[in-house]
Parts: C-alpha cells; sequence; structure tokens
C-alpha cells in the first residue's frame, strides 16, 4: 500500500526505523533529503570551532621593543579567542634566576589582563617556564560577531550598490533627450 502512495506521488519510500516494531517506512523525495543532509553538514563544519594553543617565546635578557612586539602579537591571538602559551626560555645561568621569569611573566599576565585572564601560573619544566592566558571571549563568540560584521557590511555594499544602480537609471530614463556637449 505505501509503495503503490510513493509511486503515485512520484516520490520515494524509505525506511526509517528498520529495526522497530512494526518497521518505520517515510514517503519522501530521497535526493533531495540526500541534498539537504548534506548541506547540513557543510553549514556545521563551517561553523566548528576549534581553540588553539598559540605559543609566544620569550628570553629573560628580551628587549623592550621585542616584548611589545610580542604583547602585541598575544592580545591579537586572544581577540581571535585562542588561548596563548607564554613561555621562557632560559640558557645558562638563566636557569639559576627563575624569580626573574616568573617577575617578566606577571608583567605580561598584567599588561594583557584586558584581553585575557591566566589559566595557569608560570610553572617551570626543565629550562622553560611556561604559562597559560585563556582569552576573556569564546572562539565561537568571536566568529559569530565576526559573521554577523561581514554579513551587515555585505548588506550595506548591496544597498549601496543599488542605491548607485537606480540613480543611474533614472537619470538616463526612456524617452528623455540628453545632448552631448560640442567638442571644442
Amino acid at each position: 500500500m505505501a509503495l503503490r502512495l510513493a509511486q503515485e506521488a512520484e516520490l520515494d519510500l524509505v525506511e526509517v526505523a528498520p529495526n522497530s516494531k512494526p518497521p518505520v517506512a517515510k514517503i519522501m523525495d530521497y535526493g533531495k533529503f540526500k541534498y539537504e543532509a548534506a548541506q547540513k553538514a557543510k553549514e556545521a563544519r563551517r561553523n566548528q570551532v576549534n581553540t588553539d594553543l598559540k605559543e609566544v617565546r620569550f628570553r629573560l635578557k628580551i628587549d623592550k621593543h621585542d616584548y611589545e612586539t610580542k604583547r602585541k602579537r598575544a592580545e591579537g591571538f586572544l581577540l581571535g579567542g585562542d588561548k596563548v602559551k607564554a613561555m621562557i626560555l632560559f640558557r645558562g645561568r638563566e636557569q639559576s634566576r627563575p624569580e626573574q621569569g616568573v617577575r617578566l611573566l606577571q608583567r605580561f599576565a598584567e599588561e594583557i589582563a584586558e584581553f585575557g585572564v591566566v589559566e595557569s601560573r608560570p610553572t617551570q619544566d626543565g629550562r622553560n617556564m611556561t604559562m597559560i592566558i585563556a582569552p576573556l571571549k569564546n572562539k565561537s563568540d568571536v566568529k559569530g560577531e565576526q559573521n554577523a560584521k561581514r554579513a551587515a557590511q555585505k548588506a550595506e555594499r548591496r544597498a549601496s550598490e543599488h542605491a548607485a544602480k537606480t540613480g543611474e537609471e533614472s537619470s538616463a530614463a526612456p524617452g528623455s533627450t540628453q545632448q552631448a556637449a560640442p567638442a571644442e
């Protein structure tokens, strides 16, 4: 009976739940169903968010300008929704002064406090000292804001293009006589 109904409607009979008693079938356009499922999967992949752990490396004797450059880079990572791993590399006798490394990382954390919070305090492992800073906003929130901003800009651009296009059409309306200026 269901097969006959599907043939009359020129649709497919698809078994939805074969293990239930009685088996459940649905009349649908199977090609359209597969296409929509593929589109949903594609959209889900596009909106998937992977938070990365970005790394910023320092030396204990870092120059002021180099420090500022690395701080700005870390701020960009945090604004993008990524975690930042601040690492100090110790060499030679520097290993005997871990308190200087802790001071440098604490200063770094204070300067980027408006962009992120310290997730793990400075810890020493071998020749390195690390600290992890988490962003204030999730990467999904940041991505959502970027998509909304992009959509607003696109709508604004389309509106201005449409206004420019309708302005051109009204100035060159059919039946209007426009004379070209004589060339001198």
